[in-house]
């Protein structure tokens, strides 16, 4: 029983007993004083009456007559005129008056007994007769029943202004304790309130000043802790001059890339050389040659920024060499793309700020998912080097021949997907995602689409994405994916992920039909959290009112392939996530690279002091698996234990 109530039963309880109370003490002397006057109303009458009758004993008549007179008159029970000779009765009235309302319970409790007088009539020195009268004591009843109302009445009066008063004054009083239980809850929720207003009551103010002094350590504490681990991350990832990624960060993300055969995409490395740059050191000095990196940095930003998953894929190598990885991208648009960085990078020469010409070469080279990196990296060194020694062109692109055919013809991937969207002819894989500690143990299933083509072979995502990507139909496949996932969820007991594309996100009418969908059921919502990519969260408010709707609807949320942008966490504290997933590129080869596992377990130090639970994301070798159980991390999921299967 909550405080509150505690409180508020004892005040009706304190009530009642100081009205028992009352009324009993009450009850005592009344009673008492009744009697007595029962008593002297008796005598009263008795008296009253002999004197009367001094003169008329001897007629009897007139004895009656008096004798009915009084008795009338008054609360009596029985008046007799006894004949002292003989001892009979000369004149004997008696009758029960009515109860006057009065419950016989109450009369049994009162136990006010009747009370009697006596007088002695005289004729001369001689006594005749005696006058014997009983009280009733049913007026003084009915006067304590009155009495008795009058208090009850009084008291539900006292009684319900009391309880109303006294819950308005103990809600008050007690708000900071219900707000000190928000703020628990929200620490579970991974957010850090403070009660600014301080009650007045000595003790609740030392236990408010004493939990916000808490809620402040712990943010205090998560914030450090956030901001060393990005420290951490920008001096092992992060090119000091530029602020692009180094080489470190490149390599990773494209070992993740460019190997990763099941969901990797096919796409283009493109690599870009500054020409002559120890000259240009020795001709324009160190200043200027550094600020040259830094606008062709901007450059390659600013044109890279259309295509949302080159973003965080842009690196300086070394020196004046520069990569970029472009997975998902045709040929088309590369070309395009190195076309427009080749007018920018001209305009930073007409501007002075080479006098070198051309500022830089580039080369391009096509990838598929499970080629070497090696051989990748080695390619676009081969088309870097054709540019270099090519003439008046400063790129070149090695035809996608050399490394075969990825097939890119864009009417045929129309019709397919099209064809595709519109009889559902996608089939859900299922990866299972396991708990770190006994490798057997199942936290969810990752759900991922494959493809069906006209002979019922399986298409990975990584090829078909982009081109859903292309023609805005991204949207579709996650609405089609959510109805078969539902309907997929009432046939066993286990929970899934579901990704959400950015599309989705960013479209209001897809958002509603998805929470549409979800509303119908609400009871699938512990068992359903959807995912979303690090490099698609939305802003904060967007994200916020994504978290509120779907936790509204029963569902969660949660972020894959979170590492880039771990600045971010401070942010993500209090939306409740249900776990973080770490990008695989930070996972591979951690137990022979130790960089990443003192990233990584400065991630697991920031996300433990938040309660957020962490799953390492395409773990493949023993090596890794290792590392990840002796740093903490809840869950893993990857080829070791598990590649995506069609469900069994």
């Amino acid at each position: 029983m909550s405080l509150f109530k505690q409180l508020l039963i004892a005040i009706c309880l304190f009530m009642v007993v100081a009205f028992a109370g009352s009324f009993v003490v009450s009850l005592e002397s009344s009673r008492a004083q009744y009697v007595n006057q029962l008593r002297s109303h008796a005598q009263d009458a008795a008296t009253s009456l002999a004197l009367s009758l001094t003169s008329n004993i001897d007629d009897p008549a007139m004895v009656e007559l008096m004798v009915a007179s009084i008795f009338d008159s008054g609360y009596y029970a029985s008046i007799r005129v006894v004949d002292l000779a003989s001892g009979d009765a000369i004149v004997e009235r008696s009758a029960t008056p009515d109860n006057q309302g009065v419950p016989q319970w109450f009369i049994n409790a009162i136990g006010l007994e009747p009370a009697g007088g006596e007088a002695i009539v005289s004729r001369g020195w001689q006594q005749t007769a005696r006058v014997e009268v009983v009280s009733h004591p049913m007026f003084a009843l009915a006067k304590l029943w009155q009495s008795a109302l009058g208090s009850l009445g009084w008291l539900l009066v006292c009684g319900v202004v009391s309880a109303i008063l006294g819950a308005m004054l103990l809600r008050r009083q007690l708000k900071p304790l219900d707000y000190m239980v928000a703020q628990s809850q929200a620490i579970g929720r991974r957010e850090f309130l403070v009660l600014p207003e301080l009650p007045r009551t000595p003790e609740l103010r030392r236990v408010v000043q004493a939990m916000n002094q808490m809620v402040e350590k712990l943010k205090a504490l998560f914030q450090e802790s956030t901001e060393r681990s990005e420290k951490l991350r920008i001096e092992s990832y992060q090119d000091s001059l530029t602020g692009l990624s180094n080489r470190r960060y490149f390599d990773m993300q494209l070992n993740a890339h460019v190997s990763h055969l099941e969901d990797g995409r096919a796409g283009y490395l493109m690599m870009l050389r500054v020409n002559d740059l120890a000259g240009l050191n020795q001709r324009l000095g160190g200043k200027r040659t550094d600020a040259l990196l830094v606008a062709v940095a901007e450059q390659l930003v600013r044109h890279c920024e259309k295509y949302p998953e080159t973003r965080n894929l842009i690196s300086r190598s070394r020196g004046g060499e520069f990569a970029v990885l472009a997975p998902g991208m045709v040929h088309d648009e590369a070309v395009q793309l190195v076309q427009n960085l080749d007018a920018a990078l001209q305009s930073l020469e007409a501007t002075g700020a080479s006098d070198v010409s051309p500022v830089a070469h580039m080369g391009l080279a096509p990838y598929s998912p499970g080629d070497a990196s090696m051989t990748l990296l080695g390619l676009a060194d081969q088309a870097l080097s054709q540019a270099e020694s090519g003439g008046e062109q400063s790129w070149y692109c090695i035809e996608r021949g050399a490394i075969g055919d990825l097939g890119e013809d864009q009417h045929e991937w129309h019709r397919t997907l099209d064809r595709a969207l519109a009889h559902g002819r996608f089939q859900l894989f299922f990866q299972p995602v396991v708990a770190s500690g006994d490798g057997s143990t199942v936290m969810h299933y990752k759900v991922l689409s494959r493809l069906v083509d006209a002979d019922g072979v399986t298409i990975p995502a990584g090829r078909f994405l982009p081109w859903l990507e292309r023609f805005g139909w991204s949207s579709r496949l996650d609405l089609l994916m959510l109805r078969e996932v539902l309907a997929h969820l009432g046939t066993h007991n286990e929970r899934l992920a579901l990704n959400l594309s950015a599309a989705t996100l960013n479209d209001p009418s897809a958002l509603n039909e998805v929470f549409n969908a979800l509303r119908q059921h609400p009871k699938l919502g512990p068992r359903l959290t959807f995912e979303i990519g690090e490099e698609q969260v939305p802003e904060q408010s967007v994200l916020e009112k994504l978290t509120r709707r779907l936790q509204e609807a029963g569902y969660s949320l949660a972020l894959q392939r979170f590492g880039g942008r771990f600045s971010m966490i401070g942010n993500l504290a209090h939306l409740g996530l249900a776990y973080l997933k770490i990008d695989g590129s930070y996972i591979r080869t951690i137990d022979q690279e130790s960089h990443k596992r003192l990233f990584i377990e400065a991630v697991q130090r920031a996300a433990h002091s938040i309660d957020l639970p962490l799953i390492a994301e395409r773990v493949e070798t023993e090596g890794e698996h290792r590392v990840i159980l002796e740093m903490g991390i809840e869950g893993v999921q990857g080829r070791l234990f598990g590649d995506p299967a069609p469900w069994k």
